[in-house]
């Protein structure tokens, strides 16, 4: 099932696919791109009460050109988050529900035989969007999920042995059930490290509570929001990120922390996941009006970017606590 939230992505390219090969947008300054990052996420808080960090992430990792793993119970606003987001900044959006019937055509797309002409026409499916919402993902089975996987990494979709290329930016926000655990299907590790972060959105406090009851009593707050760019923007906001500088001691812990985590797991970081960290890295140093990268610009990404591509070796221990272990233990050099 699939569902349509905004079909008017600003280019006419955004529906079809559009060029996914090097950007030639002109970079705005590092002042320009934060303040519209704070623009964005002050934006989407009119509608996600208490969730700025998340907001932020979700950024971080759209403008790192990374994807975001939501786990959490049901209710959190997960998914009224990615159409927020998606809202803000005028964007296409898409949600499918994964559920165990899928097909991967439902995801991707198919041909369809047009009597009239009497030739195969392509019908897009809704990975064909600048956001895509994969909803309770791991409610399919991997032959479904495995059909995000050519689209998350090299932005583009193969049907029939035609590739077409994504719409850019393009984004998947994929929604993970953990309750039910034994009605779903564990995600691939080989999907799971094409999410540059893994978030958890958590219950709001009291008050916070309060204030999302406050705001939904009447008409839902995501009904009046109202877009503050577009995704020209965006992207030029990211190619300002790609030119953050990333010097060769700061490359070099990356590094490090990386090993650290295999020596340290059964299974550590993947190659993959030291790029994510370094582009995220990139993103939050934008984000405090820096364009150079410190080592506290990664200590402040590592957890999300790194912990869930982690298998420990003993069931006590979490991706989570062998980040910790290599922050505390590889020196800044």
């Amino acid at each position: 099932m699939t569902d349509d939230a905004r079909s008017d992505g600003g280019d006419a390219a955004v529906e079809t696919g559009g060029d996914a090969g090097p950007s030639t947008l002109d970079p705005l300054s590092v002042d320009a791109a934060a303040d519209l990052i704070d623009e964005i996420v002050d934006n989407v808080e009119r509608v996600i009460v208490g969730k700025r960090d998340a907001i932020e992430h979700i950024l971080v990792a759209t403008l790192a050109r990374g994807h975001v793993l939501l786990e959490d119970v049901p209710g959190t606003g997960k998914t009224m988050l990615a159409r927020s987001v998606a809202t803000s900044v005028d964007a296409s959006f898409r949600r499918v529900q994964f559920t165990p019937d899928l097909l991967p055509s439902d995801v991707t797309g198919v041909n369809v035989f047009n009597q009239k002409t009497q030739e195969f026409e392509f019908q897009p499916g809704p990975v064909f969007a600048n956001v895509v919402l994969a909803d309770e993902i791991n409610r399919a089975p991997p032959k479904t999920q495995s059909s995000l996987l050519e689209a998350m990494e090299e932005r583009q979709v193969t049907v029939d042995g035609d590739t077409r290329s994504l719409p850019e930016p393009f984004v998947v926000i994929a929604t993970q059930n953990d309750v039910e655990t034994g009605r779903t299907y564990e995600l691939p590790m080989a999907e799971v490290d094409r999410f540059a972060k893994k978030l958890r959105l958590g219950y709001p406090d009291g008050e916070q509570e309060a204030e999302i009851i406050g705001r939904t009593a009447g008409h839902h707050p995501i009904e009046e929001l109202e877009p503050v760019t577009d995704g020209k923007q965006l992207r030029r906001a990211r190619e300002t990120a790609s030119q953050v500088t990333l010097r060769e001691p700061v490359r070099s812990y990356i590094s490090r922390l990386a090993e650290h985590t295999r020596n340290e797991a059964q299974l550590g970081v993947s190659p993959r996941g030291s790029i994510a960290l370094a582009r995220t890295s990139q993103v939050r140093a934008l984000l405090d009006g820096r364009d150079y990268v410190t080592p506290e610009d990664v200590q402040a990404e590592a957890r999300t970017v790194f912990a869930h591509r982690i298998r420990p070796r003993t069931g006590s221990e979490t991706g989570e606590d062998v980040v910790a272990s290599a922050l505390s233990t590889v020196p800044v050099e």
